[in-house]
């Protein structure tokens, strides 16, 4: 399980998980590292293309209050992976009221495609989780990356939520944007942030194709708006009534960017 412990202490479970995807040398891609503990069980998906297919399905509830999450995933130069999660995670109280952390690390090397696309991250009531997703390109790298994020189960109020992603291109930054919620949170809640919308989500694209083909600034629904960023990339930022509507958005916007470069 390339020597990571998964442990159970006063403060929550300590787990960690890894993917590595390579080319097979056949035009496809292997997965020669596939390993998780504890909440995290990495299952293939199969493949299409060039790209191999992995899901991440829930083993256990998680993250409760006190865990500490790690999920890496490197795709070597030339591979092509597609990541996705079989369902919502969702961040629930623990017995401590400790935070929970959640930190995911990417790195695609020079003419690899990365596809990251869970599914929704829920803040329940009570909850506290900070979460940080950092991605390493090189130049040559193309990335789809989406987050989700839904404030509150039905009928209730959400968890504190604090997110932060990061983005770096042959080693500059590209893209950094931290976002909060919840109680304790000034005016998180307010017509500058959420304006009463209980779902927001980010899509940052990268693809060299962008330094000939610059997408233009676009807003959709009154609610959604594509930026480019200072770099062969967009960025989008949404705020929706419910995690439906939201998805319906980001991949409206998506289909849009597809139309301006190839986004494999």
């Amino acid at each position: 399980m390339d020597g990571r412990v998964t442990a159970t202490v006063t403060a929550g479970v300590v787990a960690a998980a890894r993917i590595v995807a390579a080319p097979d040398g056949r035009g496809g891609t292997a997965l020669p590292v596939l390993a998780g503990q504890g909440p995290f069980a990495l299952r293939r998906t199969g493949v299409r293309g060039p790209e191999a297919r992995v899901a991440l399905v829930g083993a256990m509830s998680a993250p409760l209050g006190g865990d500490r999450l790690t999920l890496t995933a490197e795709v070597e130069d030339g591979a092509a992976l597609r990541f996705a999660t079989t369902a919502a995670t969702i961040a629930l109280p623990g017995r401590t009221g400790a935070p929970a952390t959640y930190d995911t690390s990417l790195r695609v090397g020079d003419g690899a495609v990365l596809h990251w696309l869970p599914e929704p991250l829920i803040s329940a009531r009570g909850s506290d989780l900070r979460t940080a997703t950092r991605a390493e390109l090189a130049a040559g790298a193309r990335l789809v990356l989406r987050e989700e994020q839904v404030l509150g189960r039905t009928g209730e109020p959400p968890g504190r939520l604090v997110s932060r992603l990061t983005v770096r291109r042959a080693g500059r930054p590209l893209f950094d944007q931290e976002l909060a919620y919840g109680p304790g949170v000034p005016g998180w809640d307010g017509g500058a942030v959420l304006g009463g919308h209980r779902a927001v989500g980010q899509l940052v694209v990268v693809d060299p194709a962008f330094e000939h083909r610059p997408a233009e600034p676009r807003v959709l629904g009154g609610t959604a708006v594509l930026t480019p960023l200072a770099g062969p990339a967009v960025a989008v930022g949404a705020v929706a009534p419910d995690a439906l509507a939201l998805r319906k958005l980001l991949d409206s916007l998506l289909s849009y960017i597809s139309g301006v470069v190839k986004v494999i």
